[in-house]
C-alpha cells in the first residue's frame, strides 16, 4: 500500500511542476496606422516676439504762447488732418495783427506820396528846372518807402500766421490721444508745450529682432540653394496674439537693418500689417511667424503623432522587429496641422499616428493600411503661393 501512495504523490508533484513551467501567451500586436517620412519642400518658418508700432506719430505742440480756451476734440477718437483740436486765446495776437496792419497802411501812404514826388520831378529835371541831385534824392526816398511797405507786409503775414496758430489743428489723420493740457493752462511757444499726440494705426508696423547668426545662416542657405525664394521677393509674416488667437491678415517685411546691435547681437526687422478694424494696438506684444522661403528636403509629421515634452517632442516609430520605439525629435514650427521636424527622423521612418494611448516602447504592433507617403499638400504647398522673399 505504501509503495502505491508514494508513486501517486510523485506523479502529482511531477504534473504540477510541468504545468508551472509553461510560458505565458505572447501579447497580441496592436493595430496601428503609420506615415512614412519622405522629404518635401516645407516653409522656412522663424518665430520671433514682436511689438506693434504706429506707422506715424505726430506730437501736437503749441506754436504760440497763450492761454488754452477750449479743447475741441473727443479724446481717443479718430481725427482728420487739419481738424481743430484746441483754441488758444487769440486776443493779444489779434491786437498785434491790427497794429501791424495799421503800420502797413501808413507805410503805403508814405510810399504813394514818395512816388508822386518822383512823378512831379521827372519833367522838371528834363527841363533843368531842378537839379539832378534833387531828383535822385526823391527817387531814393520812393524806393525806401516801397521797401518799408514790403517789410511791414511780411510782418503782417507773420502776424497772420501767429494768429492762425491760436487754433491748433491736427497735422495728420489718425487716433488722437488724451489731452496733455486743460482749459486755462498756459502754453509756451519757446518751450513747445506738448498738447496731445496723434497715431496712425491703419496700417501698423510690427518690429522684432532676429539673431545675427540666424540671418547669416539663412543667407548661406539661400546662396547654397537650400532655401528657395519667391519671385515676388516678399517675406510673409503672420501674427498670434497673447491669448493664442491668430491675427487674420498677413503682413510683409518692409525693412531689414544692415547693421547689428552691438549690445544684443540682433538685427532689426519690421513688417507692415493692414489694420482695418484696429485690432492691433500700439505697444502690444505679439508672436510673429516669418515665412522666409521654402526649404528643400524638409521633413514633417502630423500633429497627432507628436507628444510634446520640455525638450521638444517624441514620436513612436516602427522598428525593424515590428515593435514600437520612442524617437525624440526637435520640432520647428507647425504649418497646417503638421510639425516641421528639424532633427530626430530620417527619410523612410514609419511614424505611428493611431492608438498612441495603447502602445508602449517595445510593444509589438501591426501596421494596418499604412500610408506609404505623407500628404504633402498641407504643410508644404498650402502656404507656398503666399510665401515670398527671404531675410537678406
Amino acid at each position: 500500500m505504501k509503495p502505491l501512495l508514494a508513486a501517486g504523490l510523485a506523479a502529482t508533484l511531477l504534473l504540477g511542476a510541468c504545468s508551472g513551467a509553461e510560458a505565458p501567451p505572447a501579447p497580441q500586436p496592436i493595430p496601428v496606422r503609420t506615415v512614412t517620412i519622405a522629404s518635401q519642400s516645407v516653409p522656412n518658418v522663424i518665430e520671433l516676439p514682436g511689438r506693434v508700432e504706429p506707422v506715424r506719430v505726430a506730437e501736437v505742440r503749441a506754436r504760440v504762447t497763450g492761454i488754452v480756451q477750449q479743447r475741441l476734440y473727443e479724446e481717443g477718437t479718430d481725427v482728420r488732418a487739419g481738424q481743430p483740436l484746441f483754441r488758444i486765446d487769440p486776443r493779444e495776437l489779434r491786437a498785434s495783427y491790427a497794429q501791424t496792419q495799421a503800420a502797413l497802411q501808413r507805410a503805403q501812404a508814405t510810399a504813394a506820396n514818395a512816388r508822386a514826388v518822383v512823378e512831379r520831378y521827372r519833367p522838371l529835371v528834363e527841363e533843368n528846372a531842378i537839379s539832378g541831385q534833387e531828383y535822385d534824392a526823391a527817387l531814393a526816398a520812393s524806393r525806401e518807402a516801397q521797401a518799408i511797405v514790403a517789410q511791414i507786409r511780411a510782418q503782417l503775414e507773420a502776424s497772420s500766421l501767429q494768429l492762425g496758430y491760436t487754433t491748433v489743428r491736427a497735422p495728420i489723420a489718425g487716433r488722437v490721444g488724451r489731452a496733455q493740457v486743460t482749459e486755462g493752462a498756459l502754453v509756451s511757444q519757446a518751450e513747445g508745450t506738448l498738447m496731445t499726440r496723434i497715431e496712425q494705426i491703419s496700417p501698423v508696423y510690427v518690429s522684432f529682432a532676429q539673431a545675427a547668426s540666424e540671418v547669416i545662416r539663412i543667407r548661406r542657405a539661400i546662396a547654397a540653394g537650400e532655401i528657395d525664394l519667391d519671385a515676388n521677393d516678399r517675406v510673409e509674416v503672420r501674427l498670434t496674439f497673447s491669448d493664442g488667437t491668430e491675427y487674420p491678415v498677413a503682413g510683409f517685411i518692409d525693412f531689414l537693418a544692415y547693421s547689428v546691435d552691438q549690445e544684443t547681437g540682433t538685427v532689426e526687422l519690421r513688417a507692415e500689417f493692414p489694420n482695418p478694424q484696429n485690432l492691433l494696438l500700439p505697444g502690444e506684444f505679439v508672436r510673429a511667424r516669418i515665412f522666409a522661403g521654402q526649404v528643400q528636403n524638409g521633413l514633417t509629421v502630423p500633429q497627432r503623432a507628436v507628444s510634446l515634452t520640455e525638450d521638444g517632442g517624441t514620436v513612436f516609430v516602427v522598428d525593424g522587429e515590428g515593435q514600437a520605439a520612442v524617437r525624440p525629435v526637435k520640432l520647428g514650427a507647425m504649418v497646417d496641422g503638421r510639425w516641421i521636424v528639424e532633427s530626430g527622423l530620417k527619410v523612410g521612418d514609419r511614424v505611428i499616428v493611431t492608438n498612441l494611448q495603447k502602445i508602449r516602447p517595445g510593444a509589438p504592433v501591426k501596421v494596418v493600411q499604412p500610408q506609404s507617403r505623407p500628404q504633402t499638400g498641407g504643410a508644404a504647398n498650402a502656404q507656398q503661393p503666399a510665401r515670398s522673399g527671404g531675410a537678406r
